[in-house]
Formats: structure tokens, sequence, C-alpha cells
């Protein structure tokens, strides 16, 4: 589980690919490493990924075709950087909320608002998860926490203040690129519930 706070931004200094395979080994900022151990859950852009080597502050992902397929980390090249975030521990601060790192799909930034001490950012959605759209709901983009500001059919725009800017690659965004969205977990088994009780009803 983990919170969509990120912890830190790190490089991508190494791929390797393979045939529906990658491996991206990663520079962790300082101390993030600490007490990390091998087969540990880490959020990579969102996208939950489990610790294959460690050295030193370089940590290694394996890359299966169906994350490569589902997530924006497939295009991600030497020098990029990616948001991380350890799994949460029994007693630590969820300043977020609840996020499993399973993203179930990728939003392009089509719109961006630049004001003083703001940034407004639009994305477009798949239409077939419009439905889990909720203005002043939780959404998790790139791994990140936020919270919808507006919803316009599978648009939705979330503002982000200097601190989530600076902390984050959302920060250096530009339109066009391609970001991975996590679903509230909740809002999902509620929407889903509510649908297949109504289409039981109409069967009947």
């Amino acid at each position: 589980m983990f919170t969509g706070i990120v912890q830190g931004m790190g490089t991508v200094v190494a791929v390797e690919e393979e045939t529906q395979f990658r491996r991206h080994i990663v520079s962790f900022p300082e101390g993030m490493v600490d007490g990390l151990e091998t087969g540990a859950s880490v959020s990579h852009n969102g996208c939950c990924l489990s610790v294959t080597r460690i050295e030193g502050d370089q940590v290694s992902f394996d890359l299966m075709r169906e994350t490569l397929r589902l997530t924006n980390l497939g295009a991600l090249s030497v020098g990029d950087q990616v948001n991380l975030e350890r799994a949460a521990r029994i007693g630590d601060e969820i300043g977020g909320h609840s996020m499993s790192g399973h993203v179930i799909c990728q939003a392009a930034l089509e719109e961006l608002d630049e004001a003083p001490n703001n940034r407004r950012l639009w994305f477009a959605m798949p239409e077939v998860h419009a439905r889990f759209l909720f203005e002043k709901g939780y959404i998790g983009v790139d791994g990140i926490s936020l919270t919808i500001g507006a919803v316009d059919g599978a648009r939705f725009c979330v503002d982000l203040i200097p601190e989530t800017l600076s902390r984050t690659t959302l920060g250096e965004r530009v339109l066009g690129e391609w970001v991975n969205i996590e679903i509230d977990p909740q809002t999902q088994a509620i929407v889903e519930t509510v649908e297949r009780v109504l289409a039981s009803r109409s069967a009947e």
C-alpha cells in the first residue's frame, strides 16, 4: 500500500531491453535506500514494482509486458526522472489517500494553465474510465495523491501548489505527455457495485 505522497524523484541511469521486458536501474535520492531490501515494493510513477537488486543508491526494477502496456514506464529513457514512494508501514501518517500502485490507464496532458504560485493541469482519460471521475474525489497521477478540481466528460483537472511542483515530475510535464492514473479504490468499488446492482435489476 502507498499513500500518494512522493518521497523523492529518482533518475533512470540505465535501461536494459529484452523481448516484452525491461529492466530499469534508478538512482535513488540520498537516504531513500536506507533499510530497503530486495523484494520490497516501491511506487515508480505510481506503479508498484519490486526491487530486484540494490547497488549503493542504484536500485533495479523488472517491468513485464503488462506493465509496459498499461503505464508510461516503457517510454522512459536514461536521464528521465520518476516519482518514488516506498511502501507504507503500519503506523505511518497517511497524508494522501490509500493507493495500491495498480495503474488502471494513462491520461494525456491536454491543457496547462499557469498562474502565480499555481498550476492547473487538464488530463484526458479513456472514455471507459470516465465514470470514476468525481469533482473533489481522489485520484493518483504518476503516483501523486491529488484531488480532482473539476470534471468535463472524460477530462479532469488538478491544481498544484509550488511544493508539489518542486517535489514531483509534474512540474516538468508538457502538453501531449502521458501520466499514469490510479483510480481511488473506494470510488471504483462503489461505482462498480452500483453498476452491477442496476444491471441485475434491469435483467429481472
